[in-house]
């Protein structure tokens, strides 16, 4: 097993994925690992939920993962979008998402979609001032907890990142499949965009023993997910499909 693709963050974004699962196909993956955020999003999740079905991959929980199971609270019940995923995804998929662990060590990787231990904390990028840069080594070496796989794997953030530790640790956040660009106000309100509408994944190949990673952004038919957005009355999610920014 020499070369791995990586995904993350796909949110229901089933035409990104076609396009990426193609590409990872094509560089040979011999699997696949998905940092979860699968469904969430005013697009297409059961389309989304049926591609994954057929497609063998490593799967991790994420926060939107966690919080479509959770719907049973009283907070997230006036979440349109939430309503709408909840409704079209089939029985087999909130079974599917139940079950997924929040972080799991595969081979070389140990794998989490925000930091271990927290899904919705960013590992690679401090937003404490509303802007995300990227955190110091020792910030990055305290949230990790003294994990010491030679590869570390989160998404979350949706900003494609790859971070060399001084242990010899590889960080990779592959980037979001299916939504390039986002607001947020957890824990303050910040900004992530990458200024393209590309589909986002990573490739790792292990060369001489040791884990290579190379990013990549793969062009696809976003103006069907812009339909399906705009279908669903999300204007700030076809605006950020076409352009990778937020109005």
């Amino acid at each position: 097993m020499n070369k791995i693709a990586v995904l993350s963050d796909i949110h229901g974004n089933n035409v990104a994925l076609i396009a990426v699962l193609e590409e990872c196909r094509e560089w040979g993956a011999d699997s696949i690992i998905n940092l979860g955020d699968v469904f969430y999003g005013p697009l297409d999740p059961a389309a989304t939920f049926n591609l994954i079905r057929q497609t063998d991959m490593v799967t991790v929980s994420g926060n939107e993962d966690r919080l479509i199971n959770e719907i049973v609270n009283p907070a997230h019940q006036d979440n349109p979008t939430l309503q709408y995923v909840r409704e079209k995804l089939p029985p087999a998929a909130l079974e599917w998402l139940r079950d997924l662990p929040a972080e799991l060590i595969f081979d070389d990787f140990y794998c989490c979609h925000g930091s271990p231990g927290d899904d919705l904390l960013y590992l690679l990028d401090d937003v404490s001032d509303g802007t995300p840069v990227i955190r110091n080594e020792p910030d990055i070496l305290r949230l990790l907890s003294g994990i010491d796989r030679p590869v570390i794997l989160c998404g979350h953030s949706h900003l494609p990142r790859i971070v060399e530790l001084s242990t010899g640790q590889l960080v990779v956040n592959p980037g979001s499949v299916g939504l390039q660009a986002y607001r947020d106000d957890n824990p303050v309100y910040h900004v992530m965009q990458t200024g393209s509408p590309n589909a986002c994944f990573a490739m790792l190949e292990k060369i001489n023993a040791c884990w290579r990673a190379e990013l990549f952004q793969v062009p696809y038919d976003y103006e069907s997910a812009v339909k399906q957005a705009e279908n669903n009355h999300r204007p700030d999610w076809a605006y950020s499909l076409v352009t990778g920014m937020v109005r």
